[in-house]
């Protein structure tokens, strides 16, 4: 598939469900639309208190006065990088997520302009990048260690722009690619072998 399609293929390809379910929280996934599309991406403020230093696309909580997924999606989005919702060219939306903690986390698709201006939150957004969406769907997944009170489990990442991408928004790009580009990225659920942590860091 080559690049230059790439924002026509999630034109074509995407929509707004027509159930509509409030989810407990919504994210943008925000692309820029030109020859080689770059995802959005924030890398959180090592002090929070959930997901602390991890990478994720913009977004949050529902509100009690927020009226759609969508609307939460774009407030977050502009609280955290300062990204107009003006400046988002909506597409459509992906399957529901559940997050480890069990919320419902409603993915929200968008194009923006390449050159747009954003600037990081600094109280919960350490890092604002852009990866190429075609280096996202060529990235084999890597094994990252997480370490829980007896053991070790290994997820599938993507290593891209110096930064670790797994887990919930791991996911929801293999969804995006998969509803969206037409796209079956192989992703395990677990990688869970020492033996090719090592190997892949060679």
């Amino acid at each position: 598939m080559e690049d230059r399609l790439l924002t026509h293929v999630l034109q074509k390809n995407l929509r707004f469900s027509k159930r509509v379910k409030e989810a407990h929280a919504a994210v943008l996934i925000a692309i820029t639309d030109e020859h080689d599309p770059k995802v959005l991406l924030t890398r959180r403020s090592v002090y929070l208190n959930n997901h602390a230093g991890e990478v994720s696309f913009p977004g949050g909580k529902r509100d009690p006065q927020d009226t759609s997924n969508i609307v939460v999606a774009l407030r977050e989005a502009h609280e955290e990088t300062a990204l107009s919702p003006f400046d988002v060219q909506l597409v459509g939306d992906l399957p529901m997520q559940k997050a480890r903690n069990g919320m419902l986390v409603k993915p929200v698709v968008g194009l923006i302009p390449p050159q747009v201006q954003l600037t990081a939150q600094p109280t919960e957004i350490d890092r604002i990048f852009f990866a190429s969406l075609k280096n996202l769907m060529d990235a084999p997944p890597v094994p990252y260690e997480v370490r829980f009170e007896h053991q070790s489990l290994y997820f599938p990442s993507m290593r891209v722009e110096n930064e670790v991408v797994w887990g919930l928004t791991a996911r929801m790009l293999v969804s995006l690619f998969q509803y969206g580009l037409n796209y079956q990225k192989d992703w395990p659920f677990l990688l869970n072998s020492p033996a090719f942590k090592v190997k892949s860091h060679r």
